[in-house]
């Protein structure tokens, strides 16, 4: 049977997408609780789930447990694996011991079509951007996930016109989230603005966890998860994607960050 072929005047499609920062699984207790970690996301019933600083065997900090998968399988979503760090075990190469991994994650219960992984300049810590597609019915999404570094705006500003250009033009539906250790308006982040739009300013709704705060209310803050004064976990979008909502929520003390939810919709036909 031939699949239909969505026409310019189907309805948009609903996606939910979260970002979160999850401090390899270590809230600000000082202790690792996957599980913990788990049922805060699966409280936020997202579609696609973007995630930072996951361990893969990486060693004590995580009781060497492989998080990306173990996500995956408690929350039933499809995985997609970034490696930014790629260490032999400790071993050593030829030993057979798993290797020690650390990057970004992506979860989907929608279905993965393209996965890749792409290393961003900069000296120091690496860092990566995993680009996806993910299929909608009637549709199809590119959600690209990255960490970019905390040490120097020069770097970031590389990092972010190596981003945006990952963004090609027949990808007419995509968002771009993660840490960018930065606010959305700093200098270095000029190529994003280029192609993207800030969702949290597009956002019909919002809601975030300082609005108890008169002199700060929706200001999207997400770090330090204690005491959020900083927006520097984002999604951008483009024009081929409309932000009904967004809301920064509560992270159950899982990590050092506060997670990002986002209410889409994205054009279909394309």
């Amino acid at each position: 049977m031939t699949r239909p072929v969505p026409g310019p005047d189907q309805p948009p499609i609903p996606v939910r997408l979260v970002t979160f920062n999850t401090h390899h699984g270590v809230g600000f207790d000082d202790r690792h609780d996957l599980p913990r970690l788990a049922t805060v996301l699966a409280s936020v019933d997202a579609d696609v789930i973007c995630l930072q600083e996951v361990d893969r065997h990486f060693g004590e900090r995580s009781e060497d447990v492989d998080q990306a998968l173990l996500l995956s399988r408690a929350l039933d979503m499809q995985l997609a694996w970034g490696p930014a760090i790629d260490r032999p075990g400790a071993g050593g190469q030829g030993s057979g011991e798993l290797r020690r991994q650390y990057g970004n994650a992506l979860l989907s219960r929608l279905p993965i079509l393209v996965s890749d992984v792409h290393r961003l300049p900069g000296d120091g810590e690496p860092r990566i951007a995993l680009r996806t597609m993910i299929e909608l019915d009637g549709g199809a999404l590119w959600v690209t996930t990255t960490h970019l570094t905390n040490d120097s705006a020069e770097v970031r500003a590389g990092q972010a016109a190596a981003l945006a250009e990952l963004h090609t033009g027949p990808m007419e539906t995509g968002v771009l989230v993660g840490d960018f250790n930065a606010a959305p308006d700093a200098p270095e982040l000029d190529p994003l603005r280029q192609r993207f739009t800030d969702a949290w300013q597009l956002a019909q709704a919002r809601e975030d966890r300082a609005g108890w705060r008169f002199w700060q209310r929706d200001e999207g803050h997400t770090h330090p998860a204690g005491g959020p004064h900083r927006r520097i976990d984002q999604v951008w979008v483009s024009a081929g994607v409309t932000v009904r909502a967004a809301a920064v929520l509560d992270n159950e003390g899982a990590s050092d960050h506060l997670p990002l939810v986002v209410d889409l919709e994205v054009r279909s036909g394309v």
